[in-house]
């Protein structure tokens, strides 16, 4: 039998030439099961005792791990948020130092206070936009030192970029590693019987995964090298 999707497959309607842009959906499902789970579990008590309790015991280790995942997917967030106030305590102290010399715009600077009190307890402000809001800040932070070679050149501030630097790569690692744990809940969630019956009657939901803004997805698409 052939692949039902076929790499050599010449048919001009089957080919997108033009490519395709593609989007995480802002958007969390519900676990839901039909009546056939709760049939399931009724055929398993009335044909043995036996089955029931082992199914029972698996239900309730099911719970257990994803008591400990949920945990673990709050961690690999907090480790987002660490990173990130790490970089707007790195580019407050660059931002200080290049402020006495150039006026800086005001702007960047009420941001890296905001973020600076604020990452911890963000009032509901989404991650990845708290992300791209620092990254801004970084990007109109790194101009005004390329447009001033003697800030270029000050020791203290072309260490302050390295860290930054250094932590925007571990905030992409923290960002995967987050991600990772994300995708194997929403995979866990959907596995009947066990998981996703007790997931339903949890309550479960999917998770969204965290993702770049628009902003900086559209600058992706520059050409960097006019």
């Amino acid at each position: 039998m052939a692949n039902k999707l076929d790499e050599k497959d010449t048919n001009p309607s089957n080919i997108n030439n033009e490519g395709r842009d593609v989007h995480v959906i802002d958007k969390t499902l519900k676990i839901e099961i039909g009546k056939e789970s709760k049939y399931f579990e009724i055929f398993l008590w009335v044909l043995l005792i036996i089955p029931g309790l082992i199914f029972l015991m698996m239900k309730v280790s099911a719970k257990n791990y994803f008591n400990k995942l949920e945990q673990t997917i709050q961690t690999a967030a907090s480790e987002i948020d660490n990173y990130l106030e790490q970089r707007v305590i790195v580019l407050e102290n660059a931002a200080t130092l290049v402020k006495k010399s150039v006026d800086l715009d005001k702007d960047v600077m009420k941001s890296i206070a905001k973020y600076r009190s604020g990452i911890k307890d963000n009032n509901g402000d989404d991650l990845s936009q708290i992300a791209s809001d620092v990254e801004n800040i970084a990007t109109k932070l790194n101009i005004a030192i390329e447009n001033y070679p003697d800030l270029k050149a000050h020791n203290v501030i072309a260490d302050a970029m390295q860290k930054n630097d250094y932590l925007q790569r571990e905030i992409t690692a923290a960002r995967t590693n987050y991600n990772d744990y994300v995708n194997r809940w929403n995979n866990d969630i959907q596995v009947w019987p066990t998981k996703k019956i007790v997931a339903a009657k949890q309550g479960y939901t999917t998770r969204i995964p965290f993702i770049a803004s628009a902003e900086i997805k559209q600058k992706a698409k520059q050409n960097f090298f006019e």
